[in-house]
């Protein structure tokens, strides 16, 4: 009895693919600069980080901001304790301008702005995750489209070789058995199309979710995985990245902001003065005063505040000799990964795969002269298919750790 290889199931699934390509056969074509410069506009997140900025911003204004002076006005009546005493209303009114002392106000002033450095810098820092989040899962649906791809291929090569099996089984110069596990292997190819397409899609979907609203559902994406990829030796990112780097950057403004707030604490031990005038008006008499209010610190000599402020800018210390450390472990370990995977790149485009494609080319051969069976024909093409996916793999794992390193030096596309 003729096996059922369930012929439905192709064909149904070719339906599905082309259903899905005249789907997107109109879609968007978008490239990796063209997604990076729309998140930009849609993602809540970058907005999200340059509203951190506008606060740090205001901060500043605040900082910079004179105290405003203090009117008090007083109202009453005197009784005369003496019959030669006049009895009537009495009024007062004094104003009372605080001084903002420099010894106070310009720490104050450049804790501030530090502030707003870190806030800069930590904005650019989240800005540039999100970009390198994006270019990850980027590569990362161009590596499932040429697996899709690969896949489609490997569906259509099976078939082929199945039906030559097939009309070999027909005719009687082949057993029965060999189309059996070519049926079983159409199957596994027909599974792992499928299987890819969804891989895709969903790639498509969390693209989206990063860029934002503004990308369409149905786009599509106008770039190879092995698309070159521009990156500078290792002495000149590790200049560039510890001079740009975000995580450097804020950890190096938010020691300078502790520094400045323990300036601004020690500066609270001197006295604090204000400038007052009042002017008091009686039944008899109307007199005006002008003075000096000081305020003396005799009890309260900041000794908490100043510890902690010592506390913080020893810990900021740390934190940006941490970040020194760490980063510049990062990049080289990371600058090794790409040359290791662009090595790997490498080896199977020039080796390896296709020798693959022609150990499959001469199995096949070798098959349809009687001198190999269909069993070495399927090995040739597991081998092939490993090595292909495996190239995938490594084209994938040089883009992304590219993603890494710039992400390590902040590169952000311009918003033109």
């Amino acid at each position: 009895m003729k096996p059922q290889c369930t012929r439905g199931t192709p064909l149904l699934f070719l339906i599905t693919l082309l259903a899905s390509a005249s789907t997107w056969a109109e879609a968007p074509s978008y490239t990796r600069q063209q997604l990076e410069s729309l998140a930009h506009v849609s993602s809540r997140s970058i907005q999200a980080a340059r509203n951190q900025v506008e606060a740090a911003t205001a901060a500043v204004r605040s900082a910079r901001a004179y105290p405003n002076p203090e009117l008090e006005y007083l109202k009453g009546s005197s009784r005369s304790r003496q019959p030669s005493g006049v009895p009537g209303d009495v009024e007062q009114y004094s104003l009372t301008q605080p001084l903002d002392m420099p010894w106070t106000r310009s720490p104050r002033i450049g804790a501030a702005e530090a502030g707003l450095d870190a806030a800069t810098a930590q904005g650019r820092g989240q800005e540039a995750d999100i970009i390198a989040r994006i270019r990850l899962r980027y590569f990362d649906m161009l590596r499932r489209q040429a697996e899709s791809k690969a896949a489609l291929e490997d569906q259509t090569t099976m078939e082929g070789i199945r039906d030559r099996i097939a009309l070999r089984v027909e005719t009687g110069e082949a057993p029965r058995f060999e189309l059996v596990k070519a049926d079983a292997e159409m199957l596994n190819t027909q599974k792992n199309a499928y299987t890819a397409e969804l891989r895709v899609n969903q790639a498509r979907a969390s693209l989206r979710a990063l860029v934002g609203p503004a990308l369409p559902e149905n786009f599509i994406l106008a770039g190879k995985l092995q698309d070159p990829l521009e990156l500078e030796s290792l002495d000149v990112l590790r200049k560039q990245i510890l001079e740009q780097n975000p995580d450097l950057l804020r950890a190096r403004a938010e020691r300078q902001r502790a520094g400045r707030e323990l300036d601004h604490e020690r500066g609270k031990r001197l006295p604090r003065m204000a400038l007052r005038g009042s002017k008091e008006n009686d039944p008899e008499l109307s007199t005006n005063r002008v003075g000096l209010v000081v305020t003396i610190p005799i009890w309260d000599w900041r000794g908490g505040p100043i510890d902690e402020a010592r506390a913080n800018l020893s810990r900021a210390t740390n934190e940006l000799a941490h970040y020194e450390f760490s980063i510049d472990r990062s990049i080289e370990v990371a600058y090794e990964q790409y040359q290791i995977a662009q090595a790997q790149v490498a080896a199977l485009e020039s080796g390896i795969v296709r020798q693959a494609e022609n150990a499959v080319r001469i199995a096949e051969h070798a098959y349809r002269f009687g001198e190999r069976g269909i069993l070495d024909v399927l090995d040739a093409q597991r081998v092939y298919r490993a090595a292909r996916n495996e190239l995938i793999n490594a084209r994938y794992e040089a883009a992304s750790t590219w993603a890494e390193i710039e992400r390590l030096r902040a590169s952000i596309p311009s918003q033109n």
